[in-house]
């Protein structure tokens, strides 16, 4: 094995570092003129025939405050750009909260979107990190919008989607947008400086619990799912099993993503002792389970997309968030455990994305591979952001009780 796919060796921080420094330097042409994130095509040039998109636009100034604390020339107006966007064009002046996004020809795109919401927080939190003007105030609105129409107290769970006027809102409750929001509420938690802080940090605790329980009854294979009282829909969507969104079946990513936000939040709740060993032992699990089901389980190289609930792979398809996903929370779950099972699984991805996922004509990542490790583009055409990917590249080598952005907040304070 090539030293620079081995965990903690230079060559394999070198690696990442340009790795990271190659991600920065082709996203640059994503700010349209109001700011709003145009889908990238396979060669980092704008695609402005599709929708721009709210949680593209977040991610994205999420992105470039990381780029801008590790000094990436450029970043900070990138940031900017995107920050004007998200408060600008996308924000829903008379309704509040942020609309799910423009289409190519500036119409409103209808609905208010949980998932896209948990990133508005994301970005601001990042962007705030990051030292840009009017990221608090942003927070504290996306906040005040989260709490009041998607934050549910009682279940300790959010929503999915509204109506764009906040009238209605939809019976379907999903998994993904939970997860996305555990995600926002530790970068919440990691940012403020005040007694908001625990607040967003015990409700993340609340939905890992919450989940923690649907994958235990479901032989850690997560349901994604559910009806407006917490059922599991076990079939929704075995028509079209490869939904971006709503896929058939267990999503092996997810159970990997899970992994990892569950071991950020046990460890930065109770720190490594005996009360965080628990959530650690259940990341295991589910990691295990995903990567036992879904890594080369078809013959080829690669995550499958879903599996069936016998863990039975459904859509053979590579997505790369999945694999950004197994190399970030192998390396976490090596850090927690010294485990050299973890060491090894780190190793076959990063070999795996050096030899068929990185793009090393065009830059980026591929998005999306077929069975066979060839390009395809039916869920995923172009290279619509940069957050999976830039993750992967530095998370490996983050504390791990820290979100990414404070990681990085942290380290650029240490070296001035």
């Amino acid at each position: 094995m090539d030293d620079k796919y081995i965990l903690d060796t230079k060559s394999n921080m070198a690696f990442l570092t340009q790795g990271t420094r190659d991600l920065l330097s082709f996203g640059h042409k994503f700010p349209s003129p109001g700011g709003e994130s145009y889908y990238l095509g396979d060669d980092g040039q704008p695609w402005a025939d599709r929708p721009r998109l709210l949680w593209i636009t977040c991610r994205m100034a999420h992105v470039y405050s990381v780029g801008a604390m590790l000094g990436h020339e450029g970043s900070a107006e990138l940031v900017d750009a995107a920050l004007r966007g998200i408060t600008g064009s996308l924000h829903d002046d008379v309704n509040g909260g942020w609309y799910a996004g423009l289409d190519s020809n500036n119409n409103i795109m209808p609905g208010k979107q949980c998932y896209a919401h948990a990133f508005v927080i994301l970005a601001a939190t990042s962007a705030m990190l990051a030292g840009r003007e009017g990221a608090d105030k942003l927070l504290d609105e996306a906040l005040d919008v989260y709490d009041k129409y998607f934050w549910n107290e009682e279940e300790g769970m959010s929503c999915d989607t509204w109506d764009t006027e906040f009238s209605k809102c939809d019976s379907y409750r999903g998994i993904n947008a939970n997860m996305h929001t555990v995600e926002a509420f530790l970068a919440v938690a990691d940012t403020l400086k005040d007694e908001r802080s625990e607040i967003y940090r015990a409700r993340a605790g609340r939905i890992i619990d919450r989940v923690l329980g649907f994958a235990m009854d479901n032989d850690y294979r997560i349901p994604e799912h559910f009806t407006s009282d917490w059922k599991p829909n076990l079939d929704k969507n075995k028509e079209r099993p490869s939904d971006p969104f709503k896929p058939y079946g267990a999503t092996p990513g997810h159970g990997i993503e899970w992994a990892r936000l569950i071991v950020q939040w046990a460890v930065s709740t109770y720190g490594l002792n005996e009360d965080s060993e628990g959530y650690i032992i259940e990341a295991e699990n589910l990691f295990n389970r995903a990567v036992g089901d879904a890594w080369n389980s078809d013959g080829a190289p690669g995550i499958v997309y879903t599996t069936d609930w016998d863990g039975n792979p459904v859509v053979h398809d590579r997505m790369h968030w999945t694999l950004a996903e197994a190399i970030n929370s192998s390396a976490v779950l090596y850090r927690v455990t010294q485990d050299e099972d973890y060491k090894e699984y780190y190793s076959e991805f990063m070999s795996y994305l050096d030899e068929s996922v990185m793009d090393h004509d065009k830059g980026s990542w591929f998005h999306q591979l077929d069975e066979h490790n060839q390009l395809k583009g039916t869920v995923w055409p172009g290279k619509s952001d940069l957050y999976h990917a830039l993750q992967a590249m530095i998370i490996p080598y983050c504390p791990i009780h820290l979100s990414i952005a404070k990681s990085i907040e942290q380290l650029s304070k240490a070296e001035v």
